[in-house]
């Protein structure tokens, strides 16, 4: 009865799957052999059987499940097969996107790593071109500036907590800035109820990105969360000293948070700063100056 049929090691092999696969196929139904001795129970195949091995491999390489394929060979409907073809690209494309999100958090925390070990000390005064930044922006009960270390933690979590009930990723949960208007900045004033996380063009929420636009910055560099005002007031005489016109408003921005060596409290590495123009200077001559 089994001449012209192949055994099935002989089917495993040609096929490279397992002899334990075959027959968890059959058992499922999805491949059952046209023979099987009475006598000795061994299983055999037809080699035009290959053809529904085959499908049942793409199908799985497509990520289904032997649920799914159980449910579509027996079915023979294909726009069954569409729908669950659709739902499976939707799933592999937010897969996707997450680890390019993971890759791309990855690769903002070794920019970091590298820019704080490159950066000056803290008190530094710099001006700098900075690149266009992407933000993600809310708005928090508390103002920043009330509260010391222990309440800004407080802020953070109310922050933290927003973006849970939006279903952020986490990832983005790192490098927090807040904003103070350029008018308040400009007085000293220090009140905010804005916070922010720099984003990438992966983060879900692209219709509420905003942009920082690339530029001249006045920077000053900070390590101690304590001393923001101090530093922040330093800035701005900064600015005035250098006749630098102060065109937007003040940012502080953690470039890396040093929890990694402490466990206790939060350890931050900050950058102050604002964008700049350079005031035009008028120069009276004389009628009668001469140059030679």
């Amino acid at each position: 009865m089994h001449e012209g049929l192949i055994s099935i090691g002989k089917m495993a092999k040609i096929n490279h799957v397992s002899i334990n696969t075959l027959r968890l196929y059959d058992k499922w139904g999805l491949l059952t052999p046209i023979y099987i001795d009475e006598d000795t129970g061994y299983r055999y195949y037809d080699m035009k059987q290959n053809a529904r091995l085959d499908l049942i491999g793409y199908m799985k390489e497509l990520g289904m499940n032997l649920k799914e394929i159980k449910e579509l060979l027996d079915k023979e409907d294909p726009t069954l097969i569409e729908a669950i073809l659709i739902k499976k690209q939707r799933s592999i494309e937010k897969e996707m996107d997450d680890i390019l999100r993971k890759r791309d958090a990855i690769k903002r925390t070794i920019y970091s790593l590298e820019r704080y070990r490159k950066s000056p000390t803290p008190g530094t005064l710099t001006t700098e071109y900075i690149d266009e930044r992407h933000i993600y922006a809310k708005r928090v009960n508390k103002n920043f500036y009330d509260y010391d270390q222990d309440g800004y933690e407080v802020i953070l979590k109310e922050f933290k907590d927003q973006l849970l009930e939006e279903h952020l990723p986490q990832v983005y949960y790192c490098n927090v800035g807040t904003f103070l208007k350029r008018k308040r900045f400009l007085k000293q004033e220090f009140i905010t109820h804005d916070i922010f996380i720099f984003v990438d063009e992966h983060f879900p929420k692209k219709e509420s990105v905003q942009t920082l636009e690339s530029g001249m910055y006045a920077c000053i560099y900070m390590d101690d969360f304590n001393n923001e005002k101090e530093y922040a007031g330093r800035l701005l005489k900064y600015c005035m000293e250098n006749n630098y016109e102060v065109i937007g408003d003040y940012i502080c921005e953690v470039l890396i948070e040093l929890t990694f060596f402490k466990d206790n409290e939060r350890s931050m590495y900050l950058r102050l700063q604002v964008p700049i123009a350079y005031k035009r200077l008028t120069l009276i001559i004389d009628e009668g100056l001469s140059f030679s």
